[in-house]
């Protein structure tokens, strides 16, 4: 039985992975980050007691700001797969507190090969790369585009992947890097624009709220659906030889296009709700991300199946179908607490 070492499990790439993994055999083993409430939405529908006898899914506390933390655990579990996709990874977050996403997502990915570099545990390592690191370099983006980042997270991806290369050619790891373009789903976290668009008009057409407030509806990014993704990464980790691979699907759409087609699933009109609030806007932004993933569909025979319009369709209908049934069972008065939850949050387009 294969064991796989997973940091973000319980995010939107690491709960759809994990189940992935599981799916195919593995005995899989999450670093979950302390926290004085629960954030295991995502994987409670995999959690078992670790005291039973057939379970294959284990939680460890650990963090990518404590290199002890992660060279014992590496050390303990001694697995043959391990991916990193545990980050700070709000765009527009890491300019508020830039110190501390260059820490995590950077100097994070620096201990874990570390880790893994003085522990001697022979594995195949994952580093989740991000298309935030060709920032304005003009589109299509490929392996070979330069890197161009505009903001404190994609400075800080772009140093985990090139450590990642260094590490690979340094001292032989298997260590390969997913340049992964925008990717969605119903899991995505509610402050990232798609999620935060589809809430939005989930909680118009139940009367939750009134007005859905963005920034720039004119960024284009390359949008697919997140478990295709997950299952790229895994790919990359089964081949002989370690290597970078861009992913995504290779169209590009405007926030704009999004915020129409979802509207629009929910028979709305997206005019009459929608305001632009240049407090959003990012000190720098990204105009155009759009992927050319060749050499995944060639070498890794990866291709992306759910369209645009079916990705959007997929998360405005199951944001729908959780406030309908919240809206059956929830008392008015709570319901009335939670009115403007999201009207106010900001929103980020980073993959």
């Amino acid at each position: 039985m294969k064991k796989a070492l997973v940091t973000g499990c319980t995010g939107q790439d690491g709960s759809y992975l994990c189940e992935f993994l599981l799916a195919r055999g593995y005995e899989v083993h999450g670093i979950k980050r302390r926290s004085s409430s629960f954030n295991t939405t995502r994987i409670d529908h995999i959690l078992q007691d670790f005291h039973e006898v057939n379970n294959r899914f284990f939680l460890h506390y650990a963090d990518l700001a404590d290199g002890s933390s992660l060279a014992a655990l590496v050390y303990y579990v001694n697995p043959d797969e391990i991916y990193n996709l545990g980050a700070q990874s709000q765009v527009k977050v890491s300019f508020e507190i830039p110190e501390y996403t260059t820490d995590v997502v950077a100097c994070g990915t620096l201990r874990m090969l570390e880790a893994i570099r003085r522990t001697g545990v022979t594995c195949h390592f994952y580093q989740a790369s991000s298309s935030e690191m060709f920032g304005n370099a003009p589109p299509p983006q490929n392996e070979r585009t330069g890197f161009h980042p505009r903001s404190p997270y994609g400075c800080a991806k772009l140093f985990g992947h090139h450590v990642t290369v260094n590490y690979r050619e340094s001292y032989g790891l298997h260590a390969s890097s997913g340049i992964l373009f925008n990717h969605e789903s119903p899991r995505r976290g509610e402050t990232f624009v798609s999620r935060k668009i589809t809430r939005a008009v989930a909680r118009i057409k139940y009367g939750l709220q009134k007005r859905l407030y963005l920034g720039n509806l004119e960024a284009r990014r390359d949008w697919g659906f997140a478990p295709e993704y997950v299952e790229a990464m895994w790919l990359m980790l089964q081949q002989e030889r370690p290597d970078d691979y861009v992913i995504g699907t290779g169209e590009a759409h405007t926030v704009r296009e999004f915020v129409n087609l979802a509207f629009t699933t929910a028979d709305l009109d997206w005019t009459e709700y929608v305001e632009v609030d240049p407090r959003y806007f990012r000190p720098a932004d990204v105009d155009c991300l759009c992927a050319d993933a060749a050499k995944a569909r060639t070498i890794l025979s990866w291709e992306p199946r759910v369209s645009f319009p079916d990705l959007v369709r997929i998360m405005v209908r199951a944001d729908m179908e959780e406030f309908e049934s919240g809206f059956k069972t929830t008392h008015p008065v709570v319901q009335s607490s939670v009115r403007s939850l999201w009207e106010d949050d900001a929103h980020d387009v980073s993959g």
